[in-house]
């Protein structure tokens, strides 16, 4: 058994115990559960990611429910432990589960909470960010000025690629492709070209109108196409953006045959999930190829990146944080809360778990439902009739 990890206690005599593995973002979500009569512990180890040890010890004997990180392996280890101590609620503090064995959470009767319905805008905006920084060797510049190095203007230095009038291409044009896209089309002037398996007519009927707006003004209008293969998209684009779900058909989506058909300056951005990227394929591709760049979010072993991806000059990484606006963390944490306190309490879920204001609105109180459940009708449970 691992040694007892460092808690943090609210409302200790609350007749609901609930654990949270990591401190989150804000206080309405202690609040809501403490209102609740729940008795929440925190955990507050100084250790980035806990091992399912580490979490057999924070569930203890009694455990209502658990709030977890996409970092923890939650399987039938975790899930057994959890109903024995009585649980039977966890959510991830994030909108995908790639972490969570749902159908062992199911045969232990646990419900499954995430937590979307706040990431669209913050994702497709740092997607954008990526898109900027790598597009204007924004990165190289600031690391390149801190040094010392700049000691006069020159014609060739850090020369980098305009955006307006180029091509954006889109792979998955769901919520968080399609606001991406809108960003890039009607901030930049580029043209669209996106692959989903289903039509974005949105998104399409967007793009139509801001081009007779620009028509309208005397302006050279942007264009969409719905490509007929991804690789269609690959060989036309200047600018490529990833966001297709991961699964066996996504699994290294992007390798390296993929990566030769791309134009040699194109820009590669990827806040989606890391496995839909073949990482070595890639290193080996910025190392052939200096004026390719690419934008990253995410990793495909995270927290690890392959060997010689630090050091390409033409990437720029940060550390999967998507969703990291204060609003957006804020609104996670108390979604991810709601989950566990709905099950604890028997209240119904919530009918459309991508409209999710209503349990946003910290001038009144949420609805009586859990905002996001995985495996809701698996587990039979009722659906809500607000």
């Amino acid at each position: 058994m691992a040694k007892p990890l460092q808690v943090e206690v609210y409302n200790p005599n609350g007749k609901y115990r609930v654990v949270s593995t990591k401190s989150m973002p804000g206080t309405r979500w202690i609040n809501l559960l403490v209102q609740q009569d729940c008795r929440l512990e925190i955990c507050t180890e100084k250790k980035t990611i806990l091992s399912v040890e580490d979490i057999i010890s924070l569930i203890g004997n009694k455990c209502n429910g658990v709030i977890g990180q996409l970092t923890e392996d939650w399987g039938e280890t975790l899930f057994s432990a959890l109903s024995r101590a009585g649980g039977t609620a966890f959510s991830n503090m994030a909108v995908g589960y790639n972490n969570v064995d749902v159908n062992a959470a199911t045969k232990y009767g646990v419900a499954v909470g995430n937590t979307p319905g706040v990431l669209t805008e913050t994702t497709a905006e740092l997607a954008a960010s990526l898109s900027l920084a790598a597009a204007r060797r924004i990165v190289e510049a600031d690391e390149f000025m801190r040094a010392g190095l700049y000691d006069g203007w020159l014609p060739h230095l850090f020369v980098g690629n305009l955006l307006k009038g180029q091509t954006v291409g889109v792979i998955g044009a769901g919520r968080i492709g399609s606001a991406y896209a809108r960003m890039m089309v009607e901030g930049f002037k580029m043209n669209l070209i996106y692959y989903d398996l289903y039509q974005s007519t949105r998104l399409e009927k967007f793009v139509t109108a801001y081009g007779e707006f620009l028509k309208a003004n005397g302006e050279q209008p942007v264009t969409w196409k719905r490509a007929s293969s991804m690789d269609e998209v690959l060989r036309e684009a200047d600018l490529i953006s990833l966001h297709p779900i991961l699964d066996k058909t996504t699994y290294h989506l992007v390798n390296k045959e993929r990566l030769s058909k791309m134009k040699k300056e194109a820009i590669l951005i990827n806040c989606s999930r890391g496995p839909v990227v073949d990482e070595v394929a890639l290193v080996e591709h910025l190392k052939a190829n200096p004026m390719f760049r690419v934008g990253l979010d995410v990793f495909e072993d995270e927290p690890y990146m392959k060997p010689g991806l630090a050091e390409m000059k033409n990437a720029v990484i940060v550390p999967h944080i998507a969703s990291a606006s204060k609003w957006t963390r804020e609104g996670m944490a108390t979604l991810a809360a709601l989950n566990v306190l709905g099950k604890i309490k028997g209240y119904p879920v919530w009918s459309d778990p991508n409209r999710v204001d209503p349990f946003l609105d910290e001038n009144s109180q949420p609805p009586a439902a859990s905002p996001s459940i995985v495996n809701s009708k698996a587990l039979g449970l009722p659906v809500s009739k607000l």
